[in-house]
């Protein structure tokens, strides 16, 4: 493999370890633990994963522990920067509790498990990796380890490679399917441990134990570069409004993290739209506010940030969702027979009146998006409605209105972006390679303490690594039941935008006068060599929620 001069540097870099993980080590326990919601049902699907305690490594005096075990890793769903440096710091940590043992990687994510489709990974393959982005060493999938037959089949070759332990590395479906694996194992007697590690780009992973979802702080420096160079080429040109769609499905960490970052004149912010009860025409109306401010005074400019599952938190349009989700997975057969062209009209007539009336007063590209474009699942694909073009084009028409109405003087010309793909496989941030590393080696020692269906957990990660806290949390305690094609499942539960913490208030304390001047940052590429005030400072999501 060709190298990048910046590969080849970066590739020198050693990432920094939590003092508890450089030597010698303890587990200690805390208090079990229950989970989020639903303790009965949670209960009563795990039992034997169930109420596990929290798990903290502090140092010990002696030598480390010698473990013989070979051990399996699995990426699984969407690419994060940073999952080469779990594997890196997972083969290391290995290595250093017996130099025999083996780290195999399914290829392809969970479906290589079943498939029985795996490769040895070693040295030579590794140093290949570290410190780079992308899941590209043993590449992913979204394969769901929901079956029995799944789970015995993947039985099947972790008994012929001799493999102990597996770790999944994944988003919230892929550690609930981490954790219904570990029950099933557990269960039977398998003698498999299973440990899952915490990623996505999209922040919503994440709890007191779990403060960040590694890829999160690199994803968000990539894209604040790019809105910056946006701002930059707006208050030039002094012509467009940029409407910015962000990568964020279910919930608008992303966004509220590259506003901090740069300091657009409007940012939406899901649950704060849900929890407002707004209408999308309210969203419309709040935009198109603003936009005539700044025209008030020549500013027929500026930068609107979106998170991409902007339509799915306004309630109306989110009953909507729910309804259409729960008729179609219900009428599965009888749709996939009909015709495309008669499809939104099947659908119209199978919706309660208020749902069929909100259906028809949509776009009609947006409707045949909800209707037409579904994923594996039967769920409406979010991402791929453009919610950016959406939006301009009603703002358009609403100051088209007022400029009629006498009430608008400005021009309103538009430019649409999304970026999603761009931040997902960038060289990781020193905090992404440092974290990564950590929850890597961290997974290593939670294997050496025979623990299974617990989540790799390094916290207190707004101080230097030094005083970084690693140890472990039971997946089981990030549970309850939500309802998923039609059936009430465990799932971990998806952490939102707090509205009462810290990182939004901050950002309502601004907005309206980032709206209303122009206060825009550019903070330039990610840098990786330098003064730390420069290179290791995480997101200040994380710095303001741990002030």
């Amino acid at each position: 493999m060709e190298k990048s001069a910046l590969q080849i540097a970066r590739a020198a870099y050693q990432p920094k370890l939590p003092k508890a993980l450089r030597g010698a080590l303890k587990a200690v326990e805390g208090e079990p633990t229950q989970s989020v919601a639903d303790q009965e049902e949670v209960q009563k699907l795990f039992p034997n994963t169930y109420g596990m305690p929290y798990l903290k490594f502090e140092p010990t005096k002696g030598e480390a522990n010698n473990v013989a075990i070979n051990v399996g890793v699995i990426l699984s769903g969407g690419q994060a920067p940073g999952g080469h440096n779990v594997i890196s710091g997972l083969f290391d940590g290995i290595k250093k509790l017996n130099p025999e043992n083996k780290l195999y990687g399914f290829i392809l994510g969970p479906g290589g498990l079943v498939d029985h489709n795996y490769m040895e990974l070693t040295k030579d393959i590794i140093d290949e990796y570290r410190n780079t982005g992308g899941f590209d060493i043993i590449g992913s999938g979204r394969t769901k380890l929901e079956k029995k037959d799944q789970f015995d089949k993947g039985l099947e070759i972790l008994k012929a490679l001799n493999i102990k332990a597996l770790v999944i590395i994944g988003g919230d479906d892929s550690n609930t399917n981490a954790c219904v694996l570990a029950e099933y194992y557990k269960a039977i007697g398998a003698g498999v441990q299973v440990i899952g590690c915490p990623k996505t780009i999209d922040g919503d992973l994440k709890n007191s134990e779990i403060e960040t979802s590694f890829g999160f702080d690199t994803a968000t420096k990539v894209y604040s570069e790019v809105i910056g160079n946006i701002m930059r080429d707006c208050n030039s040109a002094k012509k467009y409004w940029h409407f910015i769609k962000l990568m964020g499905r279910s919930a608008s960490h992303v966004t509220l993290e590259c506003a901090l970052q740069t300091h657009p004149n409007i940012t939406l912010i899901g649950e704060e739209v849900e929890a407002k009860n707004q209408t999308l025409d309210d969203v419309v109306t709040y935009i198109a506010d603003a936009v005539a401010d700044r025209a008030t005074r020549g500013m027929n400019y500026g930068v609107v940030l979106v998170p991409e599952g902007l339509i799915e938190f306004i309630p109306a349009i989110k009953a909507l969702i729910a309804e259409l989700n729960d008729m179609l997975a219900a009428n599965q057969k009888d749709f996939e027979m009909i015709a495309d062209s008669k499809k939104i009209a099947y659908v119209q007539s199978h919706l309660s009146a208020e749902n069929a009336a909100i259906f028809r007063s949509l776009p009609e590209s947006v409707s045949r998006q909800l209707a037409l474009d579904r994923d594996p699942h039967g769920n409406v694909q979010v991402s791929l409605i453009d919610t950016e073009q959406l939006l301009a084009e009603m703002v358009g028409r609403k100051l088209d209105q007022w400029k009629k109405d006498g009430l608008y003087h400005g021009k309103f010309a538009t430019q649409h972006h999304f970026f999603g793909y761009e931040g997902r496989c960038a060289a990781p941030s020193n905090f992404d390679a440092d974290y990564c590393y950590s929850l890597g080696f961290n997974a290593s020692m939670l294997i050496a303490a025979g623990k299974t269906g617990y989540m790799s957990s390094v916290k207190n990660t707004s101080k230097p690594v030094d005083e970084w806290i690693a140890g472990g949390i039971p997946i089981t305690m990030m549970m309850n039941m939500e309802k998923r094609s039609g059936e009430m499942k465990p799932v971990i539960k998806k952490a939102l935008v707090e509205l009462e913490g810290k990182p939004y208030k901050y950002f309502v304390a601004h907005r309206t006068q980032w709206a209303r001047d122009t206060c825009y940052i550019y903070p330039g590429p990610i840098q990786y060599f330098g003064p730390t005030e420069v290179c290791d400072q995480p997101t200040i999501t994380l710095k303001l929620e741990h002030e």
